[in-house]
């Protein structure tokens, strides 16, 4: 049976509720971040004269510091703590968001992304591990899937701004890069007092503090005891490789890029993309506004179904589905502009029960001390792809044209299907102890659990 605690069955109250509007601050910069600049572009390209290489470079930027920071970010967590790096890495945000405005050539842009990235990606532990070991286990899913919502929520904001910059002239461009410094100073300001996790306090023998946050935000009545011991061993980082987890490393980090490469693609070159496909000029930017629209809706409803269908379904029928989406949007590039809206808004909805689990399935799958290690080491082996990826993309449409370009993500992403069917484990309705436990603990659920294990 899976075990009980005061802290894993608690209730929701309004610290949780808060604390997941304040982690969601990171994934709404990180689309705002990557999307702006598909916008920028338009006005940027033309004016400092780029090739389809350099803008290939500077769109994939963000995503090669993402690379860096998570795996950076995910080890500094670990061994310093989710709360004390919290509110650093925005800071470095807004100052090298800032900086871009006085960027000169495509040189100095580039490095000052490749920091953003940086940040961003070391966003990604920090703040997933913190929501993570603070939520209640019956609403862990849908809060850590909720984190994807305020990417495309973020994603959204920057069409929309960029569509306004655009109208200034010259320097339209340089506004839109900086604009990502007044969300990252708000973020800031809203997280300033979090409390460090108990669990990882606990972790490091600092019992009494863990203790005081319990209370606060449990009730006086909660402990740290209430948590029941991890089954394991210590694990290092080295040791994660040697161990049993490693099966499940290579199913977040394989499954994690097949449903971001895809998508990072099209929201670095979203005009570009709906342009090749007959959506030009403005058209462009609000079409890729509008399917940002249906992204959100996708994650919304991924987080109402993610308890009543199960990690494991959920996954499988998002990857399957939005392949598919894509496939017949490869196989009839040449359809009227409707049809392509229409399968282009498919795609988004159906693919965000993925996107929802690149958040949840790393911080169940893996134990307190390397959580924040694994998170990051996971976003960063995904990142690789997706930087190749969207490296390519202007040299694909370019080289091959729409169709075959759609074919690849169609292909990738029905990858994930295989992978999902393959490996992905069930873990709802475990407390976190349980689900990152290698062995697969019994349950007293009526409905029969999926008996798969990850590798």
């Amino acid at each position: 049976m899976t075990t009980s605690s005061v802290l894993d069955d608690a209730p929701l109250n309004g610290f949780h509720k808060k604390l997941a509007l304040y982690s969601s601050g990171g994934p709404f910069l990180d689309g705002y971040i990557l999307s702006i600049v598909g916008v920028a572009i338009v006005q940027l390209g033309p004016q400092m004269h780029l090739s389809d290489a350099a803008l290939g470079l500077i769109g994939a930027s963000a995503l090669i510091g993402i690379f860096f920071g998570a795996f950076l970010g995910g080890y500094l967590t670990d061994k310093f703590g989710r709360q004390v790096l919290y509110t650093i890495d925005l800071i470095a945000i807004i100052g090298c968001s800032v900086a871009q405005f006085w960027a000169t050539d495509p040189v100095w842009l580039f490095v000052l992304r490749l920091l953003i990235g940086m940040a961003v990606g070391a966003d990604y532990p920090i703040a997933t591990s913190l929501l993570a070991e603070f939520t209640p286990r019956r609403y862990r899913g849908p809060l850590l899937g909720g984190l994807m919502v305020m990417w495309f929520v973020g994603a959204a904001t920057a069409y929309v701004v960029g569509e306004a910059l655009l109208t200034v002239d010259g320097t339209g461009w340089r506004w839109m890069l900086a604009s990502a410094a007044l969300p990252a100073l708000l973020i800031v300001l809203l997280r300033l007092g979090t409390p460090e996790s108990p669990r990882w306090l606990a972790k490091k023998g600092r019992v009494d503090e863990a203790n005081a946050v319990v209370r606060k935000v449990f009730g006086d009545q909660a402990s740290i005891s209430d948590l029941p011991e991890e089954e394991h061993e210590s694990v290092g980082l080295m040791l994660l490789w040697r161990s049993g987890y490693v099966g499940r490393m290579l199913f977040v980090s394989a499954f994690w890029t097949c449903s971001i490469v895809p998508l990072f693609a099209v929201y670095a070159f979203g005009p570009r993309i709906l342009g090749a496909l007959h959506l030009n000029g403005h058209l462009a930017n609000i079409g890729s506004a509008l399917i940002t629209v249906f992204f959100v809706v996708g994650c919304v409803l991924a987080m109402v179904v993610i308890n009543r269908m199960g990690r494991r379904a959920l996954i499988i029928h998002s990857f399957t589905w939005s392949g598919l989406a894509l496939l017949v949007l490869g196989l009839f590039p040449s359809a009227p502009a409707a049809v392509i809206m229409i399968l282009f808004a498919a795609y988004a909805v159906l693919i965000g029960g993925a996107q929802n689990l690149q958040w949840i399935y790393p911080n169940e799958l893996f134990p307190t001390e390397v959580r924040g290690t694994a998170v990051g080491l996971a976003s960063s082996l995904s990142r690789i792809g997706a930087a190749i990826g969207t490296y390519l993309v202007p040299l694909a449409l370019t080289s091959w044209g729409i169709g075959p370009t759609m074919l690849v993500a169609a292909a990738i992403t029905l990858l994930g299907a295989g992978i999902s069917m393959r490996w992905a484990p069930e873990t709802h309705g475990l407390a976190l102890h349980e689900s990152a436990a290698l062995a697969e603990p019994a349950t007293a659920n009526a409905e029969p659990r999926s008996t798969h294990h990850v590798m």
